[in-house]
């Protein structure tokens, strides 16, 4: 019974808050409802009430995705140097990160559920009762590696919360083999995510060996950085102590990796425009616009400035270790990388279509709310997820012989 007294302790403590905890998931709520009725509207009504159409048909939900997979591989940015490097300083939080991999996860699972505009059709690619056509679909590899990956840390993560909760010993045997899979797999997830986009040649914007290398270099800046900024939250609002050394890490793993893809950036701009053949239109299109469409022109070059901005402050160790500026900076590169794998990435690949024609999106404002209400679940799952986490992990939350008795009286 000490796992039923586990889930509930858990949740008991992951829901109890004060009156700014409250305020936040009411907050976040409101977006919930919105994506209760904007998905009921769009199964009901059919895929006509997007943005979507013949020429563009991935749009504000795979660009979401594509994102999402980086945030979730993130998690590795903290589970690396925790235990293989046995880094203390964010070994003592790397359950936080773990429960963000799931949330981010589930985000990623919604987002395809909104895209698929007949969910209920999914038992097509179930295993005995559909077709799962493994290994010839590289869709299912995707399934595969996220869902593996979302399990792994649902095992890992509540594995060590349950036994820090009865305060019985990790068996290492079997943890450590998880988090050394995990690690891994978190690098698979991504690069299975950027095969899924660059094997495809009449996509000539994503046709490109180095789509999965960027993906995870974009991934380990935008994760931590998202990180960082929860650390922030969680050391101001609660007990559990952050050491600077975690978020200096983190900062320092951001600033490499945003170099690269910075560089990669170039790169493709390069290779790209010095030849300037018709394989170049989907750049050109979305860097100066085509034939009078320019709709993403200003995603990319804000999405441009915020990565530099965000660079340059991480370049300069002293405005890296100041923390009064690091959030802010976390904060750009976030929506700046956002940015620049959805809106300036996934849109313009579509554009044009594979003969030649040019057609502008423009996301409905369906699509807007159920992508803001699938954001609010996945946060909100995050902050309770983290809570209980946090609790465990000031001792808050631990398991009591005398309940346990009474319990099972």
């Amino acid at each position: 019974m000490k796992m039923v007294n586990f889930a509930t302790d858990f949740l008991c403590y992951a829901l109890k808050g004060g009156s700014k905890f409250y305020t936040w998931l009411l907050f976040l709520g409101f977006f919930i409802m919105i994506w209760a009725y904007g998905n009921y509207t769009q199964i009901s009504q059919g895929m006509i009430v997007t943005g979507l159409n013949d020429q563009v048909s991935w749009g504000l939900y795979m660009s979401n995705f594509v994102f999402l997979v980086g945030v979730a591989a993130a998690a590795v940015t903290i589970v690396f140097p925790a235990y293989v490097y046995n880094y203390k300083p964010l070994k003592d939080v790397v359950i936080i990160g773990e429960m963000l991999a799931i949330s981010a996860v589930i985000m990623c699972i919604l987002f395809v559920l909104s895209h698929m505009g007949r969910p209920d059709r999914l038992w097509h690619i179930m295993p005995v009762i559909g077709i799962l056509n493994w290994p010839n679909s590289m869709l299912t590899w995707d399934v595969i590696v996220l869902n593996v990956y979302l399990g792994l840390n649902v095992v890992c993560g509540f594995y060590y919360m349950y036994k820090k909760y009865t305060g019985e010993p990790v068996n290492k045997v079997f943890y450590m083999t998880l988090v050394y899979v995990s690690i891994v797999w978190a690098l698979s997830i991504h690069t299975v995510t950027g095969f899924l986009l660059n094997t495809m040649p009449t996509r000539p914007m994503w046709f490109h060996s180095m789509v999965p290398i960027k993906f995870i270099v974009t991934a380990f800046s935008a994760g931590p950085a998202f990180i960082i900024l929860a650390f922030f939250i969680i050391r101001k609002n609660t007990k559990l102590e952050i050491k600077d050394e975690a978020i200096n890490m983190l900062s320092t793993i951001i600033t490499f990796c945003l170099s690269i893809s910075l560089f990669l950036t170039l790169c493709e701009i390069v290779t790209e425009l010095y030849p300037s053949t018709e394989h170049s239109f989907s750049l050109k299109y979305l860097l100066f616009g085509k034939h009078g469409l320019s709709g993403l022109v200003g995603f990319f070059w804000a999405s441009l400035a915020m990565n530099i901005i965000a660079f340059i402050l991480l370049i300069n160790p002293r405005t890296r270790k100041n923390h009064a500026i690091l959030p802010y900076t976390c904060a750009i590169l976030f929506v700046g990388i956002w940015i620049e794998k959805g809106m300036a990435f996934v849109l313009p690949g579509m554009t044009p279509s594979p003969i030649g024609e040019f057609a502008e999106y423009t996301p409905s404002w369906i699509e807007i709310g159920n992508s803001l209400g699938a954001w609010a679940i996945g946060l909100a799952i995050f902050t309770i997820l983290a809570k209980g986490a946090i609790g465990i992990q000031l001792g808050d939350v631990k398991y009591s012989e005398v309940k346990g008795e009474q319990y099972e009286k």
